[in-house]
């Protein structure tokens, strides 16, 4: 019987001289993922993790296992920038183990310690979304997110700091493995793979 449910696009093998070129120029350098909440950096962290054959670190879920305690308790039990110091600390131990796929949490780059950090140890990658977008995937999982209710406050703040990453990707109302395509895609340009692969063809005579 034919599933009439809608089907994912299959993901498309991943070329191994792709793959392994990416990861030459990686070297021990990590994929970091920035942010607001919902836009997708843990599913999509995942499903790129797979592709390049690198494993996912989730810092949200370091942070808690570190902690003994959900995000939100930190919350509630210490404040806002006690979860932040032992944010800094966790990301800065994680990418000291690269190559990866981390993503981090929406408000992590807003240390510039942190900042500094992967800018030295990894290629930040933006998944940037609309209000609209976020609201919607934020809507119903306030009680495990605590700033989720100032998604609309906190976006202009911290736009002009994501947008600071070395790659932006949209992310949309799409399947996870077309943004993972898109940010695949892009990796060998900013990598300088793509310039390296055109300055080896030969030359066309006239």
């Amino acid at each position: 019987m034919v599933d009439s449910a809608v089907q994912k696009p299959a993901e498309s093998a991943l070329d191994p001289a792709v793959q392994a070129g990416i990861a030459r120029a990686l070297g021990a350098r990590s994929l970091v993922l920035v942010g607001m909440m919902g836009a997708g950096k843990s599913s999509v962290g995942r499903r790129l993790a797979t592709r390049l054959g690198l494993h996912f670190i989730d810092a949200d879920t370091e942070i808690e296992t570190a902690a003994g305690m959900s995000i939100p308790e930190i919350f509630a039990r210490h404040g806002e920038p006690y979860f932040r110091a032992g944010e800094a600390r966790v990301i800065a131990r994680l990418l000291d183990h690269g190559p990866q796929v981390l993503a981090t949490g929406g408000g992590a780059v807003m240390d510039p310690r942190t900042r500094d950090l992967i800018r030295a140890k990894g290629i930040s990658i933006w998944l940037k979304a609309d209000l609209d977008v976020l609201s919607k995937r934020t809507r119903r999982r306030t009680g495990d997110r605590p700033l989720a209710d100032r998604i609309k406050e906190l976006l202009p703040l911290r736009e002009p700091i994501y947008a600071l990453s070395d790659i932006v990707v949209q992310s949309r109302d799409e399947p996870h493995e077309v943004i993972v395509e898109e940010i695949i895609a892009e990796l060998p340009k900013h990598l300088g793979l793509a310039d390296a692969e055109s300055a080896s063809l030969p030359e066309l005579k006239s």
